[in-house]
């Protein structure tokens, strides 16, 4: 009889039209990924096999298969927001046990580490003592606390001294000391030229470091003095061009050493910062007939800084931003890849598992070994497109009426035997 065969076929309308309702509910659910039912026919078969004339038993649900085409990628205003351009997954932790998903709306918990809503942790290589990226991939988590100060060691000076200028008719004097009583200050008549870059001791305390530059009586020849937040620290030092305006060649590196400054406060007292030596760099000094200007000042010192905002590339590395201008990488965010993702086990909360038939993850960085790239401030979207989805269910929704024909068809059939006298 056809009753069980239409059944058959209503069951697998009702499975596909659930499936097609499925993919309609998450059609704005982050990183969702599409699924299809698919049916195998039924025949009865004993030891030897279905007979030549066999009559098929029905349909069955085979499987549900998911599609892992790309989504969309739309753009948002959180760095935290990650999108995949590619191949590959998001590893998560989920209190050891690893999950894999395509949803990167991600945020910081209580404890700084970087999760998913479900508080799953987001899996990221690590870093070194230098900032290279090594390692295990491991939580992701952010340090909120200050970053310890760097002292400065170098100051790195490039500028122009004016040929034209003339010795001043003022001596320069010094030692000079701010904090004296009175304060004792070089006269403004007794340097050419001056220039203060601020510089940092071991605790971050900022001091200003100024250059006085002095022409001599002899040709392309100058002086230079240092002071620090006031103080005599070096000088006179020479600096001496070649008619061309120019050092020669074989007396580089210029530099002018200041050896154990002991940083002072705005009383003139000690900061309590170990001495430290520094380096003042002119090796890109010029004497032309311009006026004096420099070009930049760079020293390698920074204060202790706080953690001001995060930036994410293309490769997955994740770089700090503080509030004294640096930025560090703290890891490198991993990216799994399956050979066979359809055979993922979907856990909810669009997130899969790894089974026997997907195989063993691989993780790499972002844009490696096939992987896709990071789009970060981005998300990716479902993959689902309604009207394809919505023509699937007029088709379902005909295979279920149909096979609701047949029943009813078998019914009258049936009826007719039985009312048989």
């Amino acid at each position: 009889m056809a009753f069980e065969t239409a059944v058959s076929g209503i069951n697998a309308a009702t499975a596909d039209l659930g499936v097609i309702g499925n993919n309609i509910a998450n059609s704005s659910t982050t990183g969702f990924k599409s699924s299809r039912a698919e049916f195998a026919d039924v025949y009865a078969t004993s030891l030897l096999g279905a007979g030549g004339n066999a009559i098929g038993k029905g349909v069955s649900l085979a499987g549900v298969t998911q599609e892992f085409t790309q989504g969309n990628i739309s753009f948002t205003n959180n760095a935290l927001d990650l999108a995949i351009n590619g191949n590959g997954f998001f590893l998560l932790s989920d209190d050891g046990a690893s999950l894999y998903t395509r949803a990167g709306n991600f945020q910081v918990d209580r404890e700084g580490f970087l999760v998913t809503n479900e508080g799953h942790r987001l899996q990221a290589f690590g870093v070194n003592s230098v900032g290279e990226i090594a390692g295990q991939a491991g939580d992701l988590q952010l340090d909120t606390s200050l970053i310890d100060p760097n002292p400065t060691g170098l100051a790195d000076l490039t500028a122009n001294l004016d040929s034209r200028e003339i010795a001043p008719a003022v001596p320069f004097g010094g030692p000079f000391d701010a904090f004296a009583m009175p304060p004792t200050v070089p006269d403004p008549d007794s340097f050419n030229a001056t220039t203060t870059v601020t510089i940092y001791d071991g605790l971050g305390n900022a001091h200003a470091m100024s250059t006085y530059f002095v022409k001599t009586a002899n040709a392309n020849e100058w002086e230079v003095h240092s002071l620090v937040d006031g103080v005599t620290t070096s000088g006179p030092d020479t600096l001496t061009f070649q008619s061309n305006g120019k050092f020669d060649p074989t007396t580089l590196p210029v530099d002018i050493s200041i050896n154990g400054w002991n940083p002072l406060n705005e009383n003139g007292l000690p900061t309590g910062a170990d001495p430290q030596d520094l380096t003042i760099s002119m090796s890109q000094f010029t004497q032309f007939g311009a006026e004096f200007a420099v070009s930049s000042a760079v020293q390698d010192g920074f204060t202790t800084g706080q953690l001001h905002g995060l930036e994410i590339d293309d490769t997955g590395v994740v770089f700090a931003r503080y509030t004294n201008g640096q930025a560090r990488a703290l890891g490198q965010i991993a990216i799994a890849g399956f050979s066979n993702p359809n055979g993922l086990q979907p856990t909810g909360d669009t997130s899969w598992a790894e089974t026997f038939s997907s195989g063993a993850a691989t993780l790499g960085a972002p844009g490696s070994s096939g992987l896709g790239v990071l789009q970060s401030g981005a998300l990716e979207g479902s993959n689902v497109d309604i009207t394809e989805q919505l023509v699937n269910m007029i088709v379902a929704q005909r295979n279920f009426q149909a096979n609701a024909q047949v029943i009813q068809t078998e019914d009258t059939i049936t009826q007719t035997v039985i009312n048989l006298r």
